[in-house]
Parts: C-alpha cells; sequence; structure tokens
C-alpha cells in the first residue's frame, strides 16, 4: 500500500510542479488527464516487465457524407464519402485526408471491390494506352531474325 501512495504522492507532486510553471496553459480538464498519465508512467517505471496499463481508445465514427448508392451514382465521377464532393479518382484526395484506399473502405465499412476510379475516366484511360500501345508484346524486327 505504501508503494501505491508514493506513486500516488509523487505524481500528484509532478502534477503541481506542472501547474507551478509560468508557461503552463492548462483548463481544469487538463488537470485530471495529466495526473493520470503522470501515474500511469510513474507506475510503469516501478515495475517494467508488467504489460502497460492503457485506456481504451474510442473509436472513431465516421458519418458518410453519402451514401454508397449516392456515391456510385454516376459513372463519370466517384463522390467522397469523406466531404460529399466528386472526383474522376480517389487515390490524391485520400492520400490528402491521410488515408489509404484500404483504410477508406474499412472506415465506412465498404466491400474490397469498392472502386477508386470512375468508370469513364478508366475506360478514357485505358483507350489512350491502347492507342499509344501499352500493354502489347514487342513485335520481332528484322534485326531480331
Amino acid at each position: 500500500m505504501t508503494e501505491m501512495t508514493n506513486t500516488i504522492e509523487l505524481a500528484t507532486e509532478l502534477t503541481v510542479a506542472w501547474l507551478g510553471n509560468s508557461n503552463t496553459r492548462a483548463t481544469t480538464d487538463d488537470v485530471p488527464a495529466f495526473l493520470q498519465a503522470m501515474h500511469q508512467t510513474l507506475t510503469k517505471l516501478e515495475a517494467p516487465d508488467a504489460q502497460p496499463v492503457e485506456p481504451e481508445k474510442e473509436v472513431e465514427q465516421h458519418t458518410p457524407a453519402v451514401s454508397v448508392r449516392k456515391s456510385l451514382s454516376s459513372p463519370d465521377y466517384i463522390v467522397s464519402m469523406i466531404d460529399g464532393k466528386p472526383y474522376r479518382t480517389l487515390r490524391r484526395h485520400l492520400s490528402s485526408n491521410g488515408l489509404t484506399p484500404e483504410e477508406y473502405r474499412e472506415r465506412y465499412n465498404l466491400k474490397a471491390d469498392y472502386p477508386m476510379v470512375a468508370p469513364t475516366y478508366s475506360e478514357s484511360r485505358r483507350a489512350m494506352a491502347k492507342t499509344i500501345g501499352l500493354g502489347r508484346k514487342p513485335r520481332n524486327t528484322a534485326a531480331d531474325e
């Protein structure tokens, strides 16, 4: 019991010292969180072999801006579930929001085959690639024979 009391007292002293610093700008909500963090840190330092006690992380609930059906309603664009704006391809939009396509699909419970590129845009890129000859095997030239 004295070890627990010493940990609590030490955490309290550290919190008081933190609040006594003239550069500390703390609200009333910050104080209990800081005290708890100090106590957890001190407990972890006393028993480094023990598993760290972490508070349960709150799972962020992300509400989609549009429904899945609405996001795929047009062949010319895909409507983002993050901001509800239309995009021909979602990859750059997702990376600017710090997401990968897999994380985006997971966040909004989308199927693994949910497209990241609008069908019309994909078809136009495909047609352009075919016209410039991408994807074909090289022809045999007279020099090769």
